[in-house]
Order: C-alpha cells, then structure tokens, then sequence
C-alpha cells in the first residue's frame, strides 16, 4: 500500500480486509485500550465537566487562533527560546535544516511527532545525511521496517510481537526472540548509544502555554525526557493549534488526555520546557521552537470545520472505530488515520486528493462519543461529503440519475406505491444489481432488508 495515496484508500481499504494478522492485531490493541479508558473513566466522578471545560478552552483559542499563538511567541521569547514561524511543510522542514547546519549537528535524536510525521521531516533531513533515530520504541520499530505511523498513539499497533521479533533479527543481528522485555531491552542497549552521541534533538509539543511559552512534551518511556534534556540543541515543532491560553488549564488536559488514549490515569513523564537551560542540566541550551501552520489557519477560519483543530491526538476516536479496526492506518493513506484523519486530512491535502476519507465512516458516532474535547466528527464528516459530492466534482451522472429518481418516487404516495411495487419484483432478480455496478458494490458488505410479500396498507385496508 502506498502510504502517501489517500485517494487509493478504497483499494488500501481491499487489500487490508485479506489480511488477518493484522486485522487480529488491531483488534487486540484497540480493545484493550477501550477497557483500561473504561476503566480509568470510571474513576473520574466529573468526567463530562472535564470534557466540556476542555471543549470551552478550546474554543477560546480557535476564537482568535492567531492572538493566543502571539502571545504565546512573545512569551516563549521572552523567556529565552528562539521562535519561528512555519507558513508550510516546506518552510518548516528548512528552519529544522538551518538550525542543524548551523550547529553542525549529523547525530540526530528525535521524540515521536506527529507534526514531524506531517512535513516529513525524516526525509527532508536525510538529504542532508543527518536523518535522526526515532527513540520512541513504536516509532523506531516501523522506521527499522521503513514504514509509516498506523495510529496516532501507537504507531506500530498494527505488529504482532512475532513480527517485530522477526524484524529485530533482520536488522539487528539479535537471537529470536517474540518475548516483549527481551526486545525492549535490545532497543534500550541500542538507543542509549545514539541519546549519548546526540547533536541536536527534536520533539513535537502536545500543549503550548501563552500565559506562560511553556511547551509540554508527554510520553510513557523517557525518551523525550532524554532528547530534550541531553542533546544541547532542542527543537520543537508545534502545531498552531496546540496553543492554550492559561498554565491551570494544562490541569484539564492532563485528566483527559492519557485516560482517552492509553487508559492511564497519567503518563509516565511530562517534559515542561520555558526557554532554554544556559547550564545544560536541566534542559537543552538552545531551544527553538517552529510554529507550523500548514493549512490551519485556514481551517480556523470556516467556522464549521474549525472545531477539528480542537483535537488533542489523544487516538480514542481510532480506537473506538468500526472502520479503523478493520482496516488499520495505513488504509489511509495519510499521516493522521481514522476518523479525525477522514476530516482532518482532507483540509490539510486539499479536498481532491483525500476527498474519500469522508466517505469512510459507518458514521456510528462511536467516535465523537469517545473524544474528549466532544469534536461533533460525523457531522463534520457529512459536512465534507456534501462538499466533495457538490454538482461537477465526484458524483457519475447514473449516482445523479438514482438520487432523482429516489426523490420523484418519495414526492407522492401514487409514486411511492409504483416504486415499492417495483422493489418487490427487482428484488427477485438478482441480474438487476450486476447490471448496475453501484448497486453490486453496496451489496458486497450489506445485506438489503426485503420488502414484505404484501404492503402494509393492502392489510390494514383488509383487516376489520
């Protein structure tokens, strides 16, 4: 599958059905996080007070985006780090570049981002011969298989632990192994050598404070903490968005965030940067942070679509969806899968190029009942289909033919008695749905309830 097609995710989709090791996988891993989310909600008297400050901050921020990212460059300047603006991926890409070459830096370390993942950062460095080591274990698993994140949260969810001890053995030499603490503990010999030889590290940034220029970097195994801490060059790349007004309110998010993705009632490290340390012992000497914007400005500025940028990549919406499970992240072809990826993706890539993902969705509403910041994601979702569906663009004129039909059958009660006598006799002749492609297709995952042998009025009418 090609990772960078969303247009080809129909297809994606197909291919991913045939495969049971990883529809097995997903379905393992997504359940489980489902049960420890239960569980960790549980214990949360206030959780929907929760989610609904966190919906109120958040629409305080994308209220006036571009104010509350100044504030925030100012503070984050004041106290000492290097600020830089980000129009696109490109622009981003080469202020990470410039700040390397300036500090000469070929040893790169780098924390799991999705924003990175986003401009492709890897890739943009690597053609300058410093392509950094992921050091988060999911991230440095799929970048040994030189493949792409599956989900937001765990980006190598869709392995088994045979396949990744399989992997290890091809790319490092080790004895086989599937035993979990034996693999972890080669990556862990491994990744330490590369945090010691550092140059310059780099991170995303969940949270960004105006009040304060504060940047949190939360992660469940060190490896941010070392990657900010070590090298003595840090660079941060942060979404927009990612911007808070207030220090108290990274209280809401803490309660929220690890409970919907892992389930954990908090991770295990939460990396706080104000500005550089000129010492070096508590953080980087050198702190920049690059402020992404890459379409979001414009997402902020239609006023239905912009609650997307409300998300906090937490991953439950993936995990609680039908369609994820089944077919993974990489079906997506994008960085961001599942249902935030189907409205999110098609923003950020233009509608013509990721105009399917809306399309899949069973539009269950299981992932809005799961977000934490109550994004509405099925209706953003219709909202985009009805744009990508708008006169001239995706529909065939036989889906324009059928729809006019369907609404001059439902425009009279003579109209609708011919059209459901019609339905009675196509039903058994089953010639009709291959001699309509669309109709074949539909049927191949659904199954079309039948019509009664006789209307409903024909009996009442009967029956004393």
């Amino acid at each position: 599958m090609n990772p960078h097609a969303p247009e080809q995710f129909p297809s994606n989709a197909r291919e991913a059905l045939t495969d049971r090791t990883l529809r097995t996988a997903l379905r393992s891993a997504t359940d489980l996080f489902a049960q420890r989310r239960a569980a960790a909600i549980d214990a949360v008297p206030d959780w929907q007070q929760l989610r609904e400050q966190a919906r109120a901050i958040k629409a305080e921020v994308l209220d006036d985006l571009h104010g509350h990212v100044e504030k925030f460059a100012a503070a984050a300047t004041a106290a000492g780090a290097a600020v830089h603006r980000a129009a696109d991926a490109a622009a981003a890409c080469a202020i990470v570049r410039q700040i390397a070459a300036a500090n000469s830096a070929k040893r790169l370390v780098k924390s799991k981002s999705m924003a990175t993942e986003e401009i492709h950062l890897n890739a943009a460095l690597a053609a300058d011969g410093a392509e950094p080591v992921e050091t988060d274990l999911g991230e440095w698993i799929i970048q040994l298989a030189g493949e792409t994140p599956s989900h937001i949260i765990v980006p190598a969810i869709h392995k088994t632990r045979e396949a990744i001890g399989q992997l290890f053995v091809d790319k490092l030499g080790i004895p086989p192994s599937s035993d979990p603490q034996v693999l972890a503990a080669h990556a862990r010999d491994r990744l330490r050598a590369h945090f010691a030889a550092a140059d310059l590290g780099i991170s995303g940034v969940n949270f960004g404070v105006a009040e304060t220029g504060t940047i949190l970097v939360l992660e469940n195994e060190g490896n941010a903490r070392m990657t900010t801490t070590l090298p003595k060059v840090h660079v941060a790349v942060m979404g927009i968005e990612k911007v808070i007004p207030r220090f108290a309110d990274l209280a809401v998010f803490l309660k929220l965030l690890p409970r919907s993705g892992t389930g954990q009632h908090l991770t295990s490290y939460q990396s706080l940067l104000t500005g550089p340390d000129p010492v070096g012992g508590e953080g980087p000497r050198e702190l920049h942070i690059v402020l992404l914007d890459n379409g979001r400005s414009k997402i902020a500025a239609d006023p239905v679509m912009r609650q997307t940028l409300a998300c906090i990549r937490c991953g439950a919406c993936l995990n609680a969806c039908p369609v994820y499970q089944s077919v993974g992240g990489h079906a997506y072809g994008s960085v961001y899968p599942g249902p935030i990826g189907a409205i999110l993706s098609p923003q950020l890539h233009g509608g013509e190029r990721a105009a399917k993902l809306p399309f899949a969705s069973s539009l269950c509403g299981a992932c809005k009942d799961v977000c934490p910041v109550k994004i509405d994601i099925p209706t953003l979702l219709l909202e985009l289909r009805q744009r990508a569906m708008q006169p001239g663009k995706q529909s065939s004129w036989f889906e324009r033919l059928g729809w006019r039909l369907w609404a001059w059958s439902m425009a009279g009660p003579r109209r609708y008695r011919l059209a459901t006598a019609i339905a009675r006799i196509g039903q058994k002749l089953p010639f009709v749905a291959r001699i309509a492609p669309p109709l074949a297709a539909w049927r191949s995952s659904r199954e079309l309830p039948k019509a009664a042998p006789r209307p409903f009025r024909s009996t009442f009418r009967s029956e004393p």
